[in-house]
């Protein structure tokens, strides 16, 4: 059987009763990172008396995740087998996807544990009332990719989150600033932790408000456009400052053009 089981996001406190019983259960424990893992097992046998078998821990992160699962047979989960990222909840961000997708085709019993998740616990503390959302994790780092993902968090018409660095935090708040200055954001940063902080604001507010206070890993959550619920049009794109490549991805994903195609055809215009 598989087990995806969340770990704290932050306070080590966050751990289910639920999670300590199928972590102590297990035979093999696969890992977006060994060393994390049993850094926090070993944080947890010392907190909560944990008395655990002596699993195999197994490296299985986004670079061999595929190659993993492409060597596996379904016998492997005979034994209890878990699998825990190095924070948070499993398939948010972090693989696991994967490992459910084959149980689901392998006839393979597997279990998901609810647990701290930072997208949420931000979409939460936001307080923003519109309630549909959407997550988009990671935006591209740079080029015309980052901007058409941009444009689309921005006006999508729902409460949009995103995970960002410390490294590219100012960018980030940037960009927002000049594609969309009146827009209310809410930044969490370091969620459950120590040095948790919240900043609420326009984008050139919330700057302001930080101080160079960067540090720590952030999670944006973006009010909802006026047009709530309502799809970009066409129109909508092109009217927009972007380059057209850009554009012609954007145009593409809600039309199911092909987007080098529909790159021709904006060329053409």
């Amino acid at each position: 059987m598989l087990s995806l089981v969340p770990t704290p996001i932050g306070n080590i406190a966050d751990i289910s009763l639920r999670s300590l019983e199928v972590l102590s259960n297990a035979h093999i424990m696969l890992c977006e990172d060994t060393r994390v893992t049993k850094k926090l097992i070993h944080l947890l046998k010392e907190r909560y008396d944990l008395t655990m078998l002596e699993p195999k821990f197994i490296s299985l992160h986004s670079h061999n995740e595929s190659e993993f699962i492409a060597t596996v047979t379904p016998d492997f989960f005979d034994q209890n087998v878990v699998y825990v990222s190095d924070a948070g909840m499993p398939g948010i961000s972090d693989p696991g996807q994967l490992l459910v997708r084959y149980c689901q085709m392998n006839n393979i019993d597997y279990d998901i544990l609810p647990g701290a998740n930072a997208a949420l616990s931000a979409f939460v503390a936001s307080g923003f009332i519109e309630t549909k959302m959407l997550f988009f994790g990671f935006l591209p780092h740079k080029g015309n990719d980052r901007s058409a993902a941009l444009q689309e968090a921005l006006f999508n018409g729902y409460t949009t989150i995103l995970y960002e660095s410390p490294k590219r935090l100012d960018k980030l708040l940037a960009e927002i600033a000049t594609a969309a200055p009146d827009r209310q954001l809410f930044l969490a940063k370091e969620i459950t932790k120590k040095y948790q902080r919240f900043y609420r604001g326009k984008a050139f507010e919330v700057m302001h408000q930080m101080e160079k206070e960067i540090r720590g890993e952030w999670v944006v959550v973006i009010e909802a456009s006026e047009a709530k619920g309502a799809s970009l049009s066409e129109q909508d794109i092109l009217a927009l400052d972007i380059p057209k490549k850009a554009a012609s991805k954007l145009i593409a994903k809600i039309t199911g053009e092909n987007p080098k195609e529909c790159y021709t055809r904006l060329l053409q215009l």
